[in-house]
Order: C-alpha cells, then structure tokens, then sequence
C-alpha cells in the first residue's frame, strides 16, 4: 500500500479575521478561495512544510500551531491537513495566486454559503469560525 502524500494549509487568523488565497489554477477551482499551503515533500514534516509553502507563496515567515480537528482526504493517495499558524514576519501578497485578502467570520459565512471556498476546505468552515470567535490572547 502507498502511503499517502500529505498537503499542508495554513490557518492565520490575526485581529478575528482568516487570511485566504484566491486560486489562479486548476480550471475547477480558479476564482476560488483556500486557505493557503501545498504538498508536503517526501520526508518533510507538515510544519517544514507549511512553513515552506508560506515563504513561497505569500512570501510570510510563521511559526505553525495545532492543526485543525478534520483531514480531508483528496484522493486515495493524497489527503489534506489544516496546521494553524501566525505571521512572524512579512506582509502576505499573492506570488502564486490571483489574490490574498483577510476575511472576518460573516465574510467566511458569505463565502461559503455561495460556494466561493475551495470545496475540500468546507470542512474546517465550523472550526475557523470558533476559531474567529475567540478573543485574542496575550502573545
């Protein structure tokens, strides 16, 4: 059996609102938004991974938290994790996507009431909104 090959999003949440990427490719999913990530290379932890990905396309240095509660599995060899993470240093800006906006808790209702979020990630809508509820903690 193969074992599966990991995909890594990031969860930012700052000051109640989540940062997502607008999908520029493929044809089924561009104009869509996630939250932002990629695969994890062979022998790379989710969190290098992550952290990895962050760098290349939004060009943000973070440090990764606690993932989120579901994995979504995309294909049989292929499943997608969520890793909460917070901005250490840089600005967020769209290298590998059409765009990148912050959105607070009626945004992410809006977004996925109307179908705009990339369908493997609907399952983390419930937590990310928890997690917007949450008043922020002392850093």
């Amino acid at each position: 059996m193969t074992a599966r090959r990991v995909v890594v999003a990031g969860a930012i949440v700052a000051d109640r609102r989540l940062l997502l990427a607008q999908r520029s490719y493929p044809p089924e999913v561009a104009g869509m938004w996630e939250l932002p990530g990629g695969k994890a290379e062979p022998g790379e932890s989710r969190e290098s991974a992550l952290r990895r990905e962050l760098r290349e396309e939004l060009g943000v240095e973070v440090t990764v938290g606690a993932a989120l509660k579901e994995s979504v599995a995309l294909r049989h060899d292929l499943v997608l994790v969520a890793l909460r993470a917070h901005i250490e240093d840089g600005t967020p800006r769209a290298v590998e996507h059409r765009a990148v906006r912050w959105v607070d808790a009626d945004e992410l209702r809006r977004l996925h009431a109307e179908g705009s979020l990339v369908p493997a990630d609907t399952a983390w809508v419930p937590e990310l909104l928890a997690d917007l509820a949450k008043r922020p903690g002392p850093s």
